[in-house]
């Protein structure tokens, strides 16, 4: 995998050709329109049916899976901004977005993101009250409380990304403009600035991230830690609630994870092909190991799943 370049022309015309970033054998392109359109229908109608069912189950309308039916939601906003995109140009031989559209990409996929940062650790708060406070939950996972969790998570991520985005579109783009990458992101985007400014909005930018993602992963590992210590000192039926745990925490994992090693680890330090591999991580794969990870190892969603399969055959043979 070649790296995939971005390029703005003059600011009259202010037009962003992102140039191919993948091999420019047909039966290439082929292969890989074929596999990320796999990927893009799988993320989409896993989450789509995890929505459905926790709309419509009325054993799934409780605040966990109240919270898992947004987070699929998120999941299917965040990896819509980019691979629809991606693969509208995998046979275009010059890729061409407006630099509003690059700026517009860079500001949902900013919020979905920051989005589904905080949504993961109100998950983990809702888990650590399930399990170290079990008799007051009802109470304090009321149904208000669970809306007020859902919208302060996505006012977090559009607030910061309208910042993010506001900031890096105000910064003067001349020159060559290149960058290195599969889709407008904002790292990349600073990179082709040729602002002496550009490593102050770069420092807020990264400011305003690293307060929504670390913020909100160290409010799950608080939790998490709560949660471990209560299982340790209540004994088997408090570990019997722990296993509602293991889906969040696997997310938890593969979803920061991702986005450590990208964010962290010096872009320098590795290859381009490696940025595009971990972008193509965080960014499309995450969104639809999700729906599959919750499927597989929650018993109520799998129980769920299998009286929509049987009212659905018996809807269609009694027709």
């Amino acid at each position: 995998m070649s790296p995939k370049s971005l390029q703005r022309g003059n600011l009259s015309s202010p037009t962003i050709f992102l140039l191919s970033g993948f091999s420019s054998a047909y039966r290439a392109r082929v292969t890989f329109c074929l596999c990320f359109s796999l990927i893009y229908l799988v993320t989409v109608l896993g989450n789509l049916l995890i929505v459905t069912l926790v709309w419509l189950d009325a054993h799934l309308h409780s605040p966990m899976y109240f919270l898992l039916g947004h987070l699929s939601f998120l999941d299917i906003c965040y990896s819509s901004v980019t691979l629809p995109k991606i693969l509208g140009d995998s046979f275009s031989p010059q890729k061409t977005i407006t630099f509003v559209g690059c700026i517009t990409q860079i500001y949902f996929f900013l919020c979905f993101g920051g989005s589904e940062c905080m949504l993961l650790a109100a998950m983990a708060y809702d888990r650590y009250l399930a399990i170290c406070h079990p008799l007051h939950y009802p109470a304090l996972m009321s149904k208000k409380m669970c809306h007020c969790l859902v919208a302060v998570s996505w006012l977090s991520g559009s607030f910061s990304s309208l910042i993010q985005a506001f900031l890096t579109a105000r910064l003067p783009f001349c020159g060559s403009n290149v960058i290195d990458h599969l889709f407008c992101e904002m790292p990349f985007l600073l990179k082709a600035s040729c602002s002496p400014n550009a490593p102050l909005s770069k420092a807020a930018s990264y400011a305003l991230a690293g307060t929504i993602a670390m913020g909100s992963f160290l409010l799950t590992l608080v939790s998490y830690i709560h949660i471990i210590r209560a299982v340790l000192q209540k004994g088997a039926g408090t570990q019997r609630a722990f296993a509602t745990c293991t889906s969040h925490l696997t997310v938890v994992s593969l979803f920061f994870g991702a986005g450590a090693v990208v964010y962290l680890v010096p872009q320098s330090s590795g290859s381009k092909e490696m940025d595009d591999v971990l972008a193509l991580l965080y960014a499309v794969v995450t969104p639809m190991l999700n729906p599959i990870i919750y499927s597989l190892r929650n018993g109520e969603v799998k129980g769920a799943i299998r009286k929509a399969l049987r009212r659905g055959v018996l809807q269609v043979s009694t027709k």
